[in-house]
């Protein structure tokens, strides 16, 4: 099998897929049902996490303070319905052209799940909603940041992830050893609204890593002006933090250590902020 692993790695490669990682099913055991994915393919073995890009420059008009558009296509909605989802697709017939059987998740909301009722003793309630967080750091692609973002080696918080589950045994690749964020708090000094606290913090532990994370209001976050948004798939969902101010500036700190650098440096002067009214700081 593990030439089969190296197959799926190279023809991923072949498709343009930035990220790729394997979690056997052991390393799940500590997840709520609901948010179990093997709840969904019980009969599966592993789970391949796959990550494309988030193009620096489509953050580019959100820094000047001149488009948003960009980002929210090519950053967001597009990259995730179209060409995420396409590459996933494609290696999902890889693997089952190879005789094995691979079920493709989208990120969906982990708030819409328990929306019916089981379909017999022990089973989750539909629609089991996988934790895309904890399958990052399980699949060894990336940690959880103090922002509360996952963040890689390769492109910090600039990722998009969809997820495989497999009935082909495959080993799990080994957890993150470095660690991404440097606890800088210049998330937490850059958000004008106050909602990333500057005191209380919260930990989560996946797979034996802990992580210590800022406490956030998401509520607030939802209505950013600062290029936060509200979910676009569920109002209950998680705001979409990629291209606000807090998130583009660890972006900044994270290029000043080699993390994500490019030919020129993303931010050249202080970037622009507004506060809860709309105003310009």
């Amino acid at each position: 099998m593990n030439e089969f692993k190296k197959a799926i790695q190279a023809k991923a490669k072949a498709l343009q897929i930035d990220l790729i990682g394997f979690a056997a099913r052991d390393r799940f055991v500590d997840l709520d049902p609901q948010h179990d994915p093997f709840n969904i393919f019980p009969e599966g073995h592993t789970v391949i996490l796959v990550g494309q890009m988030i193009p620096r420059g489509t953050l580019r008009g959100v820094e000047a303070g001149t488009d948003l558009n960009a980002y929210s296509n090519f950053g967001y909605s597009w990259l995730d319905n179209q060409f995420v989802a396409q590459s996933t697709y494609d290696l999902v017939r890889f693997i089952e052209d190879a005789g094995w059987e691979a079920c493709p998740i989208f990120p969906n909301p982990m708030s819409t799940t328990a929306m019916g009722v089981p379909v017999a003793e022990g089973r989750a309630a539909p629609n089991v909603t996988p934790d895309f967080d904890y399958a990052a750091v399980a699949c060894g692609l990336g940690e959880l940041g103090f922002n509360q973002e996952i963040l890689t080696p390769q492109l910090g918080h600039r990722q998009r992830f969809q997820m495989i589950i497999t009935d082909a045994e495959l080993a799990s690749d080994p957890l993150l050893e470095t660690s991404v964020c440097a606890r800088c708090n210049a998330c937490v000094d850059a958000c004008p609204l106050g909602a990333i606290s500057k005191d209380k913090t919260i930990t989560r532990t996946i797979c034996g890593k802990t992580f210590e994370m800022a406490e956030i209001n998401f509520e607030l976050c939802k209505k950013c002006p600062n290029g936060g948004m509200a979910n676009r798939l569920h109002p209950t969902g998680k705001p979409d933090r990629y291209a606000a101010i807090c998130n583009r500036t660890c972006l900044a700190e994270l290029e000043k250590r080699g993390i994500g650098e490019m030919k020129h440096a993303f931010r050249t002067q202080e970037s622009w902020k507004k506060n809860r009214r709309g105003d310009l700081l």
